[in-house]
């Protein structure tokens, strides 16, 4: 089991470009554009998300991954919460392998329990342009994701951008995040802590409509 710690930090898309300048700027280095989607998985009732986690299968420039995560804990735009992933063959999930790697027995059993009858929810596309970052010895992956969510709901596609920072460690202090962050936004206006997921947007979509946020 891994635990992702990342600070997500919402982007006004006014801003975008003077963030991705940033970025080239502190680094010396222009951004890795990625371009990936993303389709989430629960059952109709929400056995997932009820438990307090997420499941997604991800294509990538270097083939697809399925990744399960609990949605853990958030706060000031810092997320902490365990992570399971892996390669898979195809554009298809592969449960029964995710459940031997899946070591909370909790989320484990919401899993098993989901199994039968997950159905795609939503997905997410975007653009991640990625930078690695060195701060007071630690290494940071920085990321500007920019795409949208979409959800089918009653034959209509709700949709609902994307614009924002991501900043995962990778290695070393999680006080290096928190100084990255400071130090980015005390140079890119309108930047602000954000404390919701990607998953947990597309859910509030389906249930709230394209002005969900």
């Amino acid at each position: 089991m891994g635990i992702e710690r990342e600070i997500k930090l919402a982007l006004p898309a006014d801003q975008a470009d003077a963030a991705m300048q940033w970025f080239t700027a502190r680094t010396g280095q222009p951004g890795k554009p990625v371009a990936l989607d993303n389709l989430y998985f629960d059952t109709p009732a929400l056995t997932l998300a009820r438990s307090k986690s997420a499941l997604r299968l991800r294509r990538t420039p270097d083939g697809w991954l399925q990744t399960f995560k609990t949605v853990g804990q958030a706060q000031s735009g810092m997320h902490s919460r365990h992570e399971w992933e892996m390669p898979v063959t195809g554009a298809a999930l592969e449960i029964d392998a995710l459940l031997k790697i899946c070591d909370d027995p909790d989320a484990a059993a919401a899993l098993r329990e989901a199994a039968p009858q997950l159905i795609e929810l939503f997905r997410t596309t975007f653009t991640r342009t990625l930078w690695p970052v060195t701060k007071d010895g630690s290494a940071v992956e920085a990321a500007i994701d920019r795409g949208e969510i979409v959800a089918e709901v009653d034959r209509t596609s709700r949709r609902a951008p994307i614009c924002e920072v991501e900043l995962e460690l990778k290695d070393g202090d999680e006080a290096a995040l928190h100084a990255l962050a400071s130090e980015l936004m005390a140079n890119v206006p309108g930047l602000a802590p954000d404390d919701v997921s990607k998953a947990q947007r597309g859910y509030q979509l389906r249930e709230r409509g394209a002005g969900a946020a």
